[in-house]
């Protein structure tokens, strides 16, 4: 393991004050340190700091589940209910069993993310230098990870990776190719002249749609990393002024949800309309 050392210039500023001072958030992380020629980021240690905060926050909360719940696994069990209802609707009852534990996990791992860098110090503590008498942190050791677009790429790829494996085992090759491709409209309900002609339209926009899901991963990372890094900048250059952090408060949450509302969109769009099909089967006969 080897340790990167900074230049005489830079020093340790430990003083809340620097974040207005700094004028906003460096786009790039920071490498703390490398790990045998692999480097650690500012980013990457927060990220992985609120994982273990998470994982240590519900099993303190939960403890040993009970019947009887207590406070912690109530509230826990309240937040599960109402996640459950907004999202099973969405992705439909077969898929949602093995979606619910993913689209969770991503809603609980963002909003923490995102609500990192409102505690105080965060970006604002770390190497720098002054400038005109001006102190700027340029190098912080602790970095939201969703202010850096490597981590909302990861995040994006890995619900998109999460995306393909549920519509191939709920949904089946078969009814994707006909989501993306197949003619929509009912035979019996068309003329020939039309129903078939339409089955060309159709098969076109099924490469328009192709188009669309390989954007998803782009749009889902710089929406993210947009938002959450673009009011970094902000509470920063502000100082932290209180109607900027509320505001980022409720950015972060709305971020979060609407990240994993977009997911489970994806999914449904495909495993549930195939139970919608096979109901609408069931009631003709």
């Amino acid at each position: 393991m080897a340790f990167r050392v900074t230049t005489s210039a830079s020093i340790i500023f430990l003083a809340a004050s620097s974040a207005h001072a700094s004028g906003g958030v460096d786009p790039s992380a920071s490498t703390l340190f490398d790990v045998y020629g692999l480097p650690v980021t500012n980013s990457m240690v927060t990220g992985w700091v609120v994982s273990l905060c998470i994982l240590g926050g519900l099993r303190l909360m939960v403890k040993k589940p009970q019947l009887i719940p207590s406070r912690g696994q109530a509230i826990v069990e309240g937040a599960l209910s109402a996640l459950r209802g907004l999202f099973e609707p969405i992705v439909g009852k077969k898929a949602f069993p093995a979606a619910f534990p993913i689209l969770i996990s991503l809603f609980l791992f963002i909003l923490l993310q995102n609500w990192s860098g409102l505690i105080p110090g965060v970006g604002s503590i770390g190497f720098g230098h002054f400038v005109d008498g001006t102190f700027h942190v340029t190098e912080p050791f602790i970095r939201p990870a969703n202010a850096d677009w490597n981590g909302t790429i990861a995040l994006a790829a890995a619900a998109m990776i999460a995306w393909a494996y549920l519509i191939l085992r709920y949904a089946g090759p078969k009814h994707i190719l006909h989501d993306l491709f197949g003619n929509k409209a009912d035979k019996k309900e068309l003329s020939a002249y039309i129903y078939y002609p339409l089955s060309l339209v159709f098969f076109g926009v099924g490469f328009i749609e192709i188009v669309s899901i390989c954007i998803r991963p782009f749009t889902l990372s710089v929406r993210l990393f947009g938002n959450v890094f673009g009011g970094e900048n902000l509470l920063h250059a502000t100082g932290f002024v209180f109607p900027f952090y509320f505001l980022e408060t409720l950015v972060g949450f709305v971020q979060a949800l609407v990240f994993t509302l977009l997911l489970s969109v994806y999914i449904g769009l495909i495993c549930n309309s195939g139970e919608d099909t096979e109901h609408d089967h069931a009631s003709h006969h």
